[in-house]
Parts: C-alpha cells; sequence; structure tokens
C-alpha cells in the first residue's frame, strides 16, 4: 500500500512540473490581431498624388475606385457626391501639376489629412483655368483595409494685404482709453461639444460673435490646423486671427455632415460676414474625439461660392477680403481633386 502511495505522488508531482506556468509569456508566434502600421506623411502624399495621376491619365474608373462611396467634394460651384465628382472631373484637362508646401495631420489611426498647394494648367469645361495656385484638403479614411478619398476642397492662394499705417501714439492711445474704459471680461466655462458638428460649429460661431476666444482656444485640439487663402495656421495662429474677426452679423446656412468613422465626422457649411463675398464662403471643419471630448481638429475656409459653371476673374487673386487678409479660425472655380 505504500508503495502505490509513493507511486501516486511521484506521478502527481511530474504532472505539475510538466504543466505550462500562468507566468509564461505567449508564444510569439501565437494568433494575435496586428494592428495595421500607422500612415506615414509619404505614404499619404503618395496617396493624394496618385488620385492627380488618375485625372492626368483620365483613366476616371481608376479616380472612382479611390473615392468613398460617402465622399464630398466642396467647390465654389457646389458641394459634390461622388457621382458628381467623378461627372465633374471629367470636365477637367490639367496638362501640368505642381505641388508644394505638404501638411500631414493624422486624424486617428484610420484617418489623416494633407493640405497643400497645388499649382495647374490646363482647362475646364473647355475654357483655360485662372492662372495662379489654390491650397487644397483631402480627408482618406481607411475602410476594410483599403485607403479611399474621403473630402475634398480647394480655395485660390491670396496674398494678405499689410495693415494700414497708424499714426504715431494711436496705438498707446487706444490702449490707455482702453485700460480705462474695457475692464477684462470675466473667465465664462467652455461649452460642452459633442458627435453633432452641425451643433459644435454653432458653438464655436457663437463664441466668436461674443469675443470669447479664450473659450474657442480650449475647443480646438493641440495639433488643429486651419487652411485659408493666405496662409495654413496653427492653433496658436487661428486663435490670434479670429480675435481680428467681426462675426457679429455672420450668418451660416447649407449645413451638410458626413462622418469619418465613430470618432470624427466632418460639417460643411456656408458662411455669410461682413466684408466677405456676396454670396458667401464654403467652410468645412473636422471635429474628432479625444480621450473622451470633441474637439476642432481641423478647417478649410476661403471657397467663395459661385453659380454652377461661372469662371474665376483673374483679378481675383489680387485682393482678398478683409477677412481673407486677418484669416480667421473656421473660417475660384475650383481646379478639381
Amino acid at each position: 500500500m505504500k508503495k502505490i502511495l509513493v507511486i501516486v505522488s511521484l506521478l502527481v508531482v511530474a504532472a505539475a512540473c510538466s504543466a505550462p506556468s500562468t507566468n509564461q509569456a505567449p508564444a510569439a508566434n501565437a494568433n494575435v490581431a496586428t494592428a495595421p502600421a500607422a500612415m506615414t506623411e509619404a505614404e499619404a502624399i503618395a496617396k493624394e498624388k496618385a488620385v492627380w495621376d488618375t485625372i492626368k491619365n483620365k483613366d476616371y474608373a481608376a479616380f472612382a475606385n479611390m473615392l468613398a462611396d460617402d465622399q464630398l467634394e466642396v467647390s465654389g460651384e457646389a458641394v459634390h457626391d461622388k457621382a458628381g465628382s467623378i461627372a465633374s472631373v471629367k470636365e477637367f484637362e490639367p496638362t501640368e501639376v505642381t505641388f508644394s508646401e505638404w501638411k500631414f495631420l493624422p486624424i486617428d489611426k484610420d484617418a489623416f489629412v494633407v493640405t497643400y498647394t497645388v499649382n495647374t494648367k490646363g482647362k475646364y469645361k473647355g475654357k483655360d483655368l485662372p492662372p495662379g495656385p489654390v491650397r487644397a484638403s483631402s480627408a482618406w479614411v481607411n475602410r476594410g483595409g483599403k485607403w479611399l478619398a474621403k473630402y475634398h476642397q480647394e480655395c485660390p492662394v491670396m496674398t494678405a494685404q499689410p495693415p494700414a499705417a497708424k499714426p504715431a501714439g494711436a496705438a498707446n492711445a487706444n490702449a490707455n482709453s482702453s485700460a480705462k474704459t474695457s475692464p477684462a471680461p470675466a473667465a465664462t466655462p467652455v461649452p460642452a461639444t459633442g458627435p453633432d458638428p452641425i451643433a459644435n460649429e454653432k458653438i464655436v460661431w457663437d463664441l466668436f460673435k461674443s469675443k470669447n476666444y479664450d473659450a474657442f482656444a480650449a475647443l480646438l485640439a493641440p495639433d488643429f490646423l486651419e487652411v485659408e487663402p493666405d496662409k495654413v495656421y496653427d492653433k496658436a495662429g487661428s486663435v490670434k486671427a479670429v480675435s481680428e474677426f467681426d462675426a457679429s452679423k455672420s450668418v451660416l446656412s447649407d449645413w451638410k455632415t458626413t462622418n469619418i468613422d465613430e470618432d470624427a465626422a466632418l460639417v460643411t457649411y456656408v458662411a455669410k460676414f461682413q466684408g466677405g463675398p456676396p454670396e458667401g464662403e464654403r467652410h468645412s471643419t473636422i471635429w474628432a474625439r479625444r480621450d473622451g471630448k470633441w474637439l476642432g481638429l481641423f478647417h478649410h475656409g476661403g471657397t467663395p461660392v459661385m453659380k454652377p459653371g461661372a469662371m474665376a476673374e483673374t483679378k481675383a487673386a489680387a485682393s482678398p477680403s478683409p477677412k481673407m487678409a486677418a484669416s480667421p479660425a473656421m473660417k475660384m472655380p475650383m481646379k478639381k481633386m
């Protein structure tokens, strides 16, 4: 009996020694899902250039295959869906395309924005394109492992006019007067944003009207970018510029929204304001969820609303509107993507 007990004990000890340790690291070849590699700036630029190549080559099937089904193109003439974008690009005949000033902005692991300056020679609807470059922006999204163009917008490049010279001593006089009559505004709570990009955008314009620029800054992501006719602004530049903009009589209309993914959405609309184009400008903003809070991440403004089929006048690039010159945040036929 004792001999049997000894044998059983030895078998138990042997089994315990041979069992795998619960603290042992998993094998290197275990079937673990691997996250896709993050998009690089070079890869993003290559994808954008590839779209332009399909247009130059008049390969419209390839062009269509690179667009998301819910793609939006914001032009001066209209906001096109995918079908409208394809029809419009067939009217565009570029003969020479040059790029510069690329910037890359990740939205999240499945989406990104590229913005750049493009100078194009050729024809649109049989007429020569107006000379001069435009600022272009595109958002791309990963759908089922395939990167697709989701959004595109352009605005004419304009050089901001220098501010008018002030008489000597005027600045000090204004500063002293302001110090006596205008006490610093009391701090106000930052409005709450959410997944509705229209509601978020209306909050921003209300902050412009109330001149609450600190609250506006709090609603922007640290890596925020804004594209305007005169330049591309970072967060600090946008906050400074918007303080020089009179939004008191602004009117917003023609809202359209589209989801980029679960953590980002785009809104585009028409803004009319004092000193701007008579028909207004098209503006677009991407809102992204960062650490549970919805923040403004990207904005493209300064796209003048035009009648369908209208051609921009060459002289339009010579004198920007006061808003374009100041380039407020959230702020000519368009060359096509």
